[in-house]
């Protein structure tokens, strides 16, 4: 089975933070530049794992500001 894309392991690195509750709801993402530092990968893989994020509704990107964990009902 073929490794995962950089983008797809960052998302679910991502994911499982969010699921531990390391980050919360209404926490701010490390910047764009501060996760490629961290994980050793392009602008364009830690965007596509945003873009995914974005889609299943676990974090809300606000213009000029950030990448936000969603508020997410409990259930």
């Amino acid at each position: 089975m073929p490794a995962k894309p950089k983008w797809a392991q960052l998302a679910e690195l991502i994911r499982e933070q969010i699921a531990s509750g390391e980050l919360a709801p209404g926490d701010k993402l490390p910047s764009t530049a501060q996760l490629r530092e961290q994980h050793g990968v392009s602008a364009g893989v830690v965007r596509q794992a945003i873009l995914v994020l974005q889609m299943q509704g676990l974090v809300e990107g606000v213009h000029g500001v950030g990448v936000f964990v969603a508020e997410r009902p409990e259930g």
